[in-house]
């Protein structure tokens, strides 16, 4: 018996998930076959969606390798560039208008 098949057994999971969806689509007067072949159907979309993603996946993988080696192998040729952080002024103009107010307010009303 080969170890590998050709064709992967779906998942229990993606099994359920595809009768779910072909039960929901089910049309007055279908035939159980009929939801079976549907079902069967929406697996292979569902195994082929999955493929594409990992085949994407990998991709993206190799492509940030790719990008490390080559930062790697620039080393610190290149000086990279610094970000600066700057704080914009009005919550600070905020802040200080609002303990004036509230110093103000203090003496004014010293009662409260």
């Amino acid at each position: 018996m080969p170890r590998y098949t050709k064709h992967p057994k779906p998942s229990p999971e993606t099994r359920e998930e595809a009768m779910k969806i072909a039960r929901g689509t089910q049309r007055p007067g279908q035939t159980k076959e009929q939801t079976k072949l549907i079902a069967q159907g929406i697996q292979k979309g569902i195994d082929q969606y999955k493929k594409q993603q990992k085949a994407k996946a990998r991709e993206l993988d190799k492509r940030h390798g790719h990008r490390a080696d080559q930062k790697a192998q620039q080393g610190e040729q290149k000086p990279s560039a610094t970000v600066v952080y700057r704080q914009h002024w009005l919550p600070w103009l905020l802040l200080v208008v609002s303990w004036v107010a509230f110093v103000i307010y203090i003496v004014l009303f010293p009662d409260y």
